[in-house]
């Protein structure tokens, strides 16, 4: 898959020129907010997000929050690797599009419960947040998902100089971070 096709869903919980700009390059982004670290920081950041998004009509995600999600009118809810809890069933009512992350087998399958239809499959690269054991590297990120039957994405340390290796995986989509706060090149 070329890159350009690629689904994007960008993890943001600020809004400045750089951010927008690089957003406004990506072609179909969908955001995914922090609201409890956006409502501590600034409510008026949140908002103005959200305006973004609206403005701009590109989908966004609350994470781990179902009820915020319901109230701000979002896409869906990005359910974390360590949230065991959230579950559709609870809100069958609702149509909202929910995504997960997981780190190994075991929580696929958690996902899989939880009603997830694309599952983040992290970390693929190498970021301060893994230490270098728990990289996955494209080899073992393509043995890893062998079998899963969801849209699977790749997340964790994706960056200008390994995102053409995002090309030898069997990903639609992938999320970034720490990629939006720096000038990007085309996508």
């Amino acid at each position: 898959m070329r890159p350009g096709h690629y689904k994007y869903y960008i993890f943001i919980d600020e809004l400045n020129e750089t951010i927008k700009n690089n957003i406004l390059k990506i072609k179909k982004p969908n955001l995914i907010l922090n609201f409890q670290i956006l409502k501590k920081s600034s409510f008026t950041t949140a908002k103005n997000i959200i305006s973004f998004c609206k403005k701009y009509r590109f989908p966004f995600y609350i994470l781990n929050d179902i009820k915020i999600a319901k109230k701000l009118n979002a896409h869906g809810v990005f359910i974390s690797a360590n949230n065991k809890k959230i579950s559709l069933s609870l809100f069958s009512n609702i149509k909202f599009k929910l995504i997960g992350s997981a780190h190994n087998q075991f929580e696929y399958f958690t996902k899989l419960k939880q009603g997830c239809k694309t599952i983040m499959l992290s970390p693929i690269f190498y970021n301060n947040k893994y230490s270098q054991n728990q990289i996955l590297n494209p080899i073992k990120f393509n043995l890893l998902s062998l079998d899963w039957k969801t849209e699977i994405c790749a997340l964790g340390g994706i960056s200008n100089k390994n995102i053409k290796k995002i090309k030898i995986t069997k990903v639609k989509s992938f999320g970034i971070k720490s990629l939006i706060y720096k000038k990007i090149k085309k996508l």
